[in-house]
């Protein structure tokens, strides 16, 4: 019989609906993380925004729990991370409005073309952020294929909730620096170039 050393990952609770207030308790916005990898990001934002709740998905259960822990670990009880599809997860998630930012990380190690159908960064993945997002509120994608970048650019520009903070093209910082992915600091270390979009939510 297989185990799953992972089975007890923090998930959402069940439902259609899940809200927001009653996961993480507070009077705080949110801030919605997908895909937060080894959680350099998380942690370091979670400690800049004391005031704000942080909402982190992971699909991968092993490092969804390592993360949730460390944030435990340091004392953020305002953030938290859960194992979660965020594509099937979004919909589910109240009240609309709620939050204030959204960072999306290197998303999509979808490389073949049978995969298309797993990506991340789909228009329903980007109707559902913008319902979440208030107004005013930044959200950031960025990756380091280049490919990639030009489909989630086009994919953005055509989503009628953001405008481009850019222009038409790629920002030069992530609004949310010194908080960085582990993958950002390694590519920028690597001297590699990433891509980043910053959408305002209109």
């Amino acid at each position: 019989m297989h185990i799953d050393r992972y089975d007890h990952a923090p998930r959402l609770p069940d439902g259609d609906n899940v809200d927001l207030r009653e996961v993480i308790p507070g009077d705080g916005a949110f801030f919605l993380e997908i895909g937060p990898g080894r959680g350099a990001f998380a942690l370091a934002y979670a400690v800049a925004h004391p005031v704000q709740r942080f909402v982190a998905m992971e699909i991968r259960k092993k490092l969804s729990v390592t993360l949730d822990e460390r944030l435990k670990a340091k004392g953020l009880a305002h953030a938290r991370c859960f194992a979660e599809d965020a594509g099937v997860a979004l919909p589910r998630l109240l009240p609309s409005g709620c939050a204030v930012g959204a960072a999306v990380h290197f998303p999509d190690p979808w490389w073949k073309k049978r995969h298309a159908k797993r990506l991340v960064v789909q228009d329903a993945f980007l109707s559902e952020l913008g319902r979440l997002l208030a107004p005013g509120a930044l959200l950031l994608v960025q990756t380091d294929v280049e490919d990639r970048a030009q489909a989630y650019l086009e994919r953005l520009a055509a989503c009628g909730a953001f405008e481009n903070t850019a222009g038409a093209g790629f920002a030069d910082e992530s609004p949310f620096a010194p908080a960085r992915s582990n993958r950002e600091r390694r590519a920028m270390e690597d001297g590699l170039p990433i891509y980043r979009m910053v959408f305002r939510r209109r």
